[in-house]
């Protein structure tokens, strides 16, 4: 009885990411589907339409074993080991920059607003 419990929730989470998608396309926006799909999947959730509890376990199990999804990636990262020796600094700079800059950004916004009240 769990497996239909499960496949249902992943029906539901696979139908907002199909929604998504098709926005994305119908719409014709410069973001990817996926992107617009936990978008619409956080509105669904605030909105009451769907219930943390239709998702939960299912999100849960895919968050817990989400490493998984990268090792695909990974393996595939090896083809391109000549580009990362040859803008491997310029490649690094950016991966720090984008990662510290909105680290940052967030905790002054969060300590400005935090003030404000």
């Amino acid at each position: 009885m769990h497996i239909v419990k499960y496949l249902g929730q992943l029906g539901i989470l696979w139908g907002v990411y199909l929604a998504g998608r098709w926005l994305t396309e119908a719409l014709a926006l410069p973001v990817p589907g996926n992107v617009v799909g936990v978008v619409l999947l956080f509105a669904l959730l605030c909105l009451g339409v769907v219930k943390l509890a239709h998702v939960a376990e299912t999100a849960d199990f895919l968050l817990r074993h989400l490493v998984f999804f990268f090792i695909p990636i990974a393996v595939g990262l090896m083809d391109w080991g000549s580009v990362f020796y040859q803008y491997g600094l310029v490649l690094l700079a950016a991966v720090v920059v984008s990662s510290v800059l909105p680290f940052f950004s967030v905790g002054f916004l969060t300590l400005f607003l935090h003030r404000r009240t």
